[in-house]
């Protein structure tokens, strides 16, 4: 693709930005001209986005000529991985405006949310397509603070302006954390273009220290931005936003540090202790949200606490080296949890089925042997057909690790069918669905593997550390899902019981951390309110 043609995706949010201007005029109920331009604004952003990748498949990867001066300004840069995150957050974007027409109806201030919206649209379109540094971190920055007046639509309600609080200040610190860093990459690669600084990493030798900084504060940023332990807990708290804004957290906001790492996977793999920190921090994240998940009565807080721990998980793979996996994990988990985001209100209706399993009554240990055999046969059966059709091969511990860990998901599952009376048509329909995810989980490992291998590098060797990161990985998860599984049968017990309530408040992490940046202030605006109303 010619250079000057590379910069047509930057229509995109050059029209969410006229939508968010246009919304500043008429911020109040049912704005006409806004629910219209939003509408086509964000049509046409799909519609760029799949010619970008259709373009790119076809005329391989560019970077677009930089608008500005000495490496400052704007540029394009479409990949494989920046063409599927801008696909993926279009096609968020198209459904979540949609969406929030109906949602927002009624609303004093339905303009103004939709205006918003829009605005942090076109701030992740301007990050997830950067072509150097500087817009980077301008679509870094701006991503965050637009999201920030989404959080904070509803300034009457305490507890939204103490999550809000509480993300403003983790989300600065991840600033500068990316400020340091991309400065740092500029001065060791001697230029500003992400596609120069990856091509001089990949064929570097050395890591000297402003790349290792670099990658540590790489690795941090990503970290803070993904609501990682213990700087989780604003996540959890801003469901007292609009739900449409839950879900748009999932169009390469939430997810950005993924993103991030998966970027700059060159620039990570120089430093290995940077890898280290992702899977260590990564792997308690996950296996903490996935525990701390089941003990939450609300919907959308359970949701968002199962966020946490994807997104913990998505890390560890980065942490691994597995980034194509990483790159498909993030796309797979932000349609799913978009979609459940927005679907959270209906989760009553969808939950009536004919049979349920038992919660209540653990499954004997026979079928606890039983249920992890199954799972090891659906994946060693899987697996070798993959591996004799030449599509996949166990050569490296992060891919055996990861297997692994899907074993003891695909365990957790069987298991739970087999409780209590179970019929057998149900254990078949589950055992025939654990087939059905190993199978999808292969095909699209291998799709990813093929599509990325000119774009990502493949998965190191790793050290002895490294080696020793994913044991105790392993060795997490296992005893995780042995807790899971039965656990069900122990809710009676003084000592369970007194565990879920510890659980239930995240082991007060939270509250520790509130303590420590002043959240638990009241905002003025708060206050204000509350001093009216009295």
């Amino acid at each position: 693709m010619p250079p000057s043609l590379a910069l047509l995706p930057l229509l995109g949010p050059v029209a969410l930005l006229a939508v968010y201007f246009l919304a500043r005029r008429q911020p109040g109920l049912r704005p006409r001209d806004v629910l219209a331009a939003s509408r086509w604004a964000s049509c046409l952003v799909l519609l760029i986005a799949l010619i970008a990748v259709l373009a790119t498949a076809v005329q391989g990867p560019a970077t677009s000529a930089l608008i500005g001066w000495n490496g400052l300004g704007l540029s394009v840069r479409l990949d494989a991985i920046s063409g599927s995150l801008f696909v993926l957050v279009a096609f968020i974007g198209v459904i979540v405006l949609q969406y929030s027409r109906n949602y927002l109806d009624g609303d004093p201030r339905q303009g103004r949310f939709l205006g918003g919206m829009c605005l942090t649209l076109a701030a992740v379109i301007v990050l997830v397509l950067a072509g150097n540094l500087f817009q980077l971190v301008g679509g870094w920055i701006a991503t965050s603070l637009s999201l920030h007046r989404l959080l904070v639509f509803y300034r009457e309600r305490p507890a939204a302006q103490v999550a809000a609080r509480k993300k403003f200040i983790i989300a600065r610190i991840s600033d500068a954390s990316l400020i340091v860093a991309a400065i740092s990459l500029a001065s060791a690669f001697g230029s500003s273009d992400i596609a120069t600084i990856l091509q001089r990493a990949s064929v570097s030798v050395t890591t000297p220290f402003p790349i290792a900084l670099a990658a540590l504060l790489l690795a941090l940023s990503a970290m803070l931005k993904s609501a990682q332990f213990p700087t989780h807990g604003w996540l959890p708290e801003v469901m007292e936003t609009p739900t449409p804004v839950s879900a748009l957290l999932h169009a390469g906001i939430i997810n950005a540090g993924g993103f991030l790492i998966i970027r700059f996977a060159d620039v990570m793999l120089l430093f290995a202790p940077s890898l280290h920190v992702l899977a260590i921090v990564g792997g308690f994240t996950a296996l903490f949200g996935a525990v701390v998940m089941l003990t939450q009565t609300s919907v959308k807080v359970s949701l968002a606490w199962s966020t946490i721990a994807q997104m913990g998980f998505m890390l560890m793979e980065c942490g691994f080296g597995a980034f194509s996996i990483a790159l498909v994990h993030l796309i797979a988990h932000s349609l799913y949890k978009a979609h459940a985001f927005l679907a959270s209100g209906s989760v009553v209706e969808i939950s009536k089925t004919e049979w349920q399993p038992d919660l209540e009554q653990g499954p004997p240990v026979v079928q606890v042997l039983a249920s992890v055999a199954m799972a090891i046969g659906i994946y060693v059966g899987v697996s070798e057909v993959f591996a004799g059709l030449g599509l996949f091969a166990h050569d490296s511990a992060a891919m055996r690790t990861l297997g692994a860990i899907l074993i003891m998901s695909l365990s957790l599952l069987l298991a739970q069918s087999m409780r209590g009376r179970a019929p057998g048509p149900a254990i078949v329909r589950i055992a025939l669905a654990a087939a059905g995810a190993t199978t999808a989980y292969f095909i699209l490992q291998t799709a990813a593997a093929s599509v990325l291998s000119s774009t990502l590098p493949p998965i190191p060797v790793p050290s002895t550390a490294g080696l020793a990161i994913m044991l105790l990985a392993g060795l997490s998860f296992f005893g995780v899902t042995l807790l899971q599984i039965l656990a069900p049968a122990r809710t009676n017990r003084a000592g369970w019981r007194a565990a879920r309530v510890h659980l239930e408040n995240g082991l007060y992490a939270n509250v520790i951390f509130n303590r420590l940046v002043g959240a638990l202030r009241p905002p003025a605006q708060a206050a204000h309110y509350r001093r009216e109303r009295s």
